[in-house]
């Protein structure tokens, strides 16, 4: 199972359930979730990838909460008291108000589980998880280059307050914060630095970089980082070994750019309309593994 825990900015009660597609939207247990950004777009771009393999589709946990924390303590609660009955292949955590403490009662329960599953955090669960020193606990993280910075600096609780101005980040200096941010032990196993070049590490080490194709207007369109965790999430659900899974999700998320024809205007709904053609034309081989169907039209 691959389960995803994150909330969305609406008035929803604590809701799990597996996920379906409906037009922009998606339905679990019979409410509705847009996917303009957030928790719903990183969802979306998952299911985009389990239907098209074929596979069971994500299982969600989500909460309303605009800012006061009960939709985010709600989801904390729920994942450590049924974390491991759940027992997912695969859990990821997205967008919930930081707490360092419920965060390192879920890390514990997750510990306790028979199987430890693959654990990926994207925004706000990777800002928590940095700071309350549980970042090693986890295989995929993926920051952008601000980000990255936040996870480089020591003394930071939030990218709001790292030691370099913000404007000051860029991804030429993502080689130096990788090292800093593995040499804290501040840096999940696998990170994916999502930017103009999108760098892979593996233990500290880049082992890819990603720059086409180039599509800069991916960077003006909100949701499109969501995007790329869900897709890292749901390629490593199926299977990749993690590293692979990362590198397929940035070219695959910078190729369904170039296909829908971004511009700043772009709803991220209609890049992720385009992820079924990408990895029709792409997914065999990129990854090795041919899908049916697939490769029809690989020139």
């Amino acid at each position: 199972m691959m389960l995803i825990a994150g909330t969305v900015p609406q008035d929803l009660p604590l809701t799990t359930g597996e996920v379906k597609a409906s037009g922009n939207a998606m339905l679990v247990n019979g409410s509705q979730i847009p996917c303009a950004q957030g928790t719903g777009a990183l969802v979306k771009a998952a299911l985009a990838v389990t239907d098209y393999l074929k596979l069971e589709p994500p299982k969600v946990i989500l909460a309303g909460d605009t800012g006061r924390g009960e939709g985010s303590r709600a989801i904390y609660e729920y994942l450590i008291q049924n974390i491991s009955h759940l027992a997912p292949n695969v859990l990821v955590l997205h967008y919930c108000l930081p707490d360092m403490a419920l965060m390192r009662k879920l890390c514990q329960a997750v510990e306790d589980c028979g199987k430890k599953p693959i654990m990926v955090a994207d925004a706000a669960s990777m800002y928590v998880a940095k700071a309350a020193g549980l970042a090693s606990r986890f295989d995929i993280f993926t920051p952008d280059a601000t980000e990255m910075a936040f996870l480089a600096d020591p003394d930071a609780i939030h990218p709001a307050y790292i030691n370099k101005h913000l404007f000051d980040t860029d991804i030429s200096q993502t080689p130096e914060l990788v090292s800093a941010a593995y040499q804290h032990k501040s840096a999940a196993k696998i990170l994916l630095v999502k930017g103009a070049i999108d760098y892979v590490v593996k233990e500290g080490k880049i082992v890819a970089t990603i720059s086409e194709p180039d599509v800069p207007e991916l960077e003006a369109i909100g949701g499109t980082g969501d995007t790329v965790a869900g897709l890292v999430s749901a390629f490593a659900y199926a299977g990749l070994e993690l590293h692979e899974a990362a590198i397929i999700a940035a070219k695959s998320n910078r190729m369904a750019g170039k296909f829908a024809q971004v511009t700043p205007a772009t709803k991220i709904g209609q890049v992720i309309e385009q992820f079924s053609l990408v990895f029709k034309k792409y997914l065999c081989s990129w990854s090795g593994v041919c899908y049916m169907g697939e490769g029809e039209n690989d020139d």
